[in-house]
């Protein structure tokens, strides 16, 4: 993201953990729900990961400025209800807007988003990146969360086991991340 805000005078926000595994027909995406301001932890129990479009269809956690992510989820809500549902074009246009839009492109956050068919990062460089073997991670403990996942489907097949398992070894890892974990599966 950006820099810690020292030479801006302020205090940033920061800090959490989202993780998407894919297996066979079924996407998990999992988040913490601590929200940090500095050393402080401001919230516990905050929601990053929520279903979102038409039925709930798509679901999406994020990581970064909560105000932030919140204007991207309306966006891409929007951009769902423009492109009949489909998460992979209404991603691709969304992410072109967050780069070229001089409003958008200076908000802090980063998406995993899914629906039946696709598991995506959205950045604000206007990235749609398809994670390579079905596991996204973003966020402060978002390595350790990739790591650990990466590690365990050698052993194990269910993907919300695996979401669990691994947003437990970021929690203990991250100081940022913590055990209170919201789990959306499509």
């Amino acid at each position: 993201m950006s820099d810690d805000g020292a030479s801006h005078g302020l205090t940033k926000w920061h800090g959490t953990t989202i993780i998407g595994v894919q297996r066979g027909d079924k996407i998990v995406i999992a988040g913490d729900g601590q929200v940090s301001m500095g050393n402080t932890v401001m919230k516990p129990n905050a929601r990053k990961v929520r279903r979102i479009g038409e039925n709930g269809k798509v679901v999406a956690g994020f990581a970064g400025a909560t105000a932030d992510a919140f204007t991207l989820f309306e966006r891409l809500e929007k951009k769902l209800e423009q492109h009949n549902g489909q998460l992979l074009r209404a991603a691709v246009e969304l992410t072109k807007d967050w780069r070229t839009d001089k409003y958008l492109r200076n908000l802090e956050a980063l998406m995993i988003v899914a629906d039946a068919e696709n598991l995506l990062v959205l950045t604000g460089n206007g990235d749609v990146l398809e994670p390579d073997g079905g596991i996204a991670a973003i966020g402060s403990g978002g390595n350790y969360a990739l790591a650990a996942a990466r590690a365990l489907t050698d052993y194990e097949d269910d993907p919300e086991t695996i979401a669990r398992k691994a947003m437990a070894v970021a929690a203990d890892v991250c100081v940022f991340t913590n055990g209170n974990v919201t789990v959306e599966t499509v």
